[in-house]
């Protein structure tokens, strides 16, 4: 293998116009170290859906290999994982084929109604967690409108991908259909135009709205879409009306700001806003697309300002979103008090305990490459003995927790690295196999570009330009 140091050197001498005896090869080994690893790491994580999935219903769990209910959103990212697996030679067309069509079966199936137990979902919607055994809801948690927005993401993707005359793409087709057209999103407008974040049967609507700046983007789409149940003409333009008081400058980087870098990258997956633009953003000159890249750059900034002091922050080591940690406490450490949180959304600023999470980085490799693959590169020769493992990177680690006594809620402290979570999240594998896709291929974004919904739900949105044109 080639060092690493020998090779910025070299590249460097070679910047200056000095010529060097086999840099050429030293640039391509080390080019192919760092493709070779993103696509293990691609491998590895699409491995987590397709092994832990129930065959039969299509559900996947929320976490592994802590034992857990399924996640609705989580199965939107396993239906869009297996093309990916399909294309890139890891299953067989028929094994996606079967496996899609169990899961889009068991949710155009599931019992809907008003009732707090026995259902899986109402109005279309479904609940946040099923039960991994019966697919309904699971304890008290909540009918999810974003939640099942992931979960209609990866349907119409593969409505759009089993374009085959086989008659179980066909199915998969009408079934897709089917499962879109029962979502009444009008319904989950409480303070209009937005639409609620969900809903219990025993108590009614959550309080809070979709009223900001996020990685809402998709579920607007997909609502103003619907052939059946759309939200009213000027939704999204009374939505991004509301997005100035997110405009941020920091780091130098100027865009709308969401701390956790996941709600710059989910509705990204399976959107390609390169190059097509609302009012609101043409207004600022860029695009989504280019705002999603700044919000990365400005992560990768703050890192390396660290003015916080966290251990590992730097230009190869960062990333914010939400993500497991280890635990409610506070401890001191260096003589100074630092609190730490179990799972949370981090960010610059806010509930950053000094916990890095690998798909924060890989969730926008697509939006800049440049310095994510280095990033991931490097975190991985540093501390790869400790979060790397059978479905690549475990959620999180703390390079700054370092006391193996420390009233951990789960994970463990590991030598040369820190707290080490134990588990894989699903919501966290997926943007890893799908934003490393659209990077090298641009799978998903081709595929989802042919959806009439998708097209349409842009369009009432007031995108125009680019594709869409």
């Amino acid at each position: 293998m080639i060092d690493r140091r020998q090779f910025l050197c070299t590249a460097s001498l070679a910047a200056a116009g000095i010529a060097i005896p086999g840099i050429a090869m030293a640039r391509k080994a080390a080019r192919f170290t760092s493709e070779r690893l993103i696509g293990d790491i691609q491998h590895r994580s699409f491995r987590f859906f397709w092994e832990t999935a129930d065959p039969a219903t299509g559900l996947v769990p929320d976490r592994w290999p802590t034992p857990s209910f399924a996640s609705i959103a989580a199965v939107g990212f396993g239906l869009t994982t297996y093309p990916v697996g399909v294309h890139n030679g890891w299953i067989s067309r028929a094994a996606a084929r079967d496996r899609t069509l169990a899961t889009l079966r068991f949710f155009a199936e599931a019992p809907q109604g008003p009732e707090a137990n026995g259902t899986s979902g109402h109005k279309g919607f479904f609940y946040h967690f099923l039960d991994a055994k019966t697919g309904r809801r699971f304890g008290r948690t909540e009918l999810s409108t974003v939640d099942t927005a992931w979960l209609v993401a990866g349907v119409l993707f593969a409505q759009s991908w089993y374009d085959g005359d086989h008659p179980d793409e066909r199915k998969i087709r009408d079934l897709a259909e089917q499962i879109y057209r029962a979502v009444d999103w009008p319904w989950a407008v409480r303070n209009a135009p937005f639409l609620s974040m969900g809903w219990h049967p025993e108590t009614g609507f959550i309080r809070s709205d979709w009223d900001i700046y996020n990685e809402g983007m998709l579920l607007y789409i997909l609502a103003l879409g619907s052939p059946t149940h759309a939200l009213p003409e000027g939704t999204w333009q009374a939505w991004s009306a509301r997005f100035e008081r997110s405009w941020i400058t920091r780091s130098g980087q100027s865009h709308l700001q969401f701390p956790p870098l996941f709600g710059h990258q989910y509705s990204h997956l399976w959107i390609d806003f390169r190059n097509i633009r609302d009012r609101y953003i043409a207004g600022k000159g860029i695009d989504y697309f280019e705002n999603s890249r700044r919000a990365t750059y400005a992560q990768r900034a703050y890192a390396i300002e660290n003015k916080s002091g966290w251990r590992g922050y730097g230009a190869e080591c960062w990333g914010l979103t939400a993500c497991d940690g280890p635990g409610d406490f506070t401890l001191s450490i260096d003589g100074r008090q630092r609190e730490f949180f179990s799972y949370s959304a981090r960010g610059p600023g806010d509930r950053d305990d000094g916990t890095i999470a690998p798909t924060a980085a890989l969730g926008s490799i697509a939006f800049a490459p440049e310095i994510v693959i280095p990033t991931i590169t490097a975190m991985h020769q540093r501390y790869g003995h400790g979060i790397y493992r059978k479905y690549g990177f475990l959620d999180s680690f703390n390079p700054t927790l370092t006391d193996p006594t420390a009233p951990l809620h789960h994970g463990k402290v590991v030598p040369g690295v820190g707290w080490v979570d134990g588990d894989y999240l699903g919501i966290d594998q997926g943007p890893i196999v799908g934003g490393i896709e659209n990077h090298r291929s641009g799978l998903i974004w081709r595929t989802m570009r042919r959806n009439p919904h998708i097209r349409r739900g842009l369009q009432r949105a007031g995108f125009a330009g680019g594709w869409l044109s």
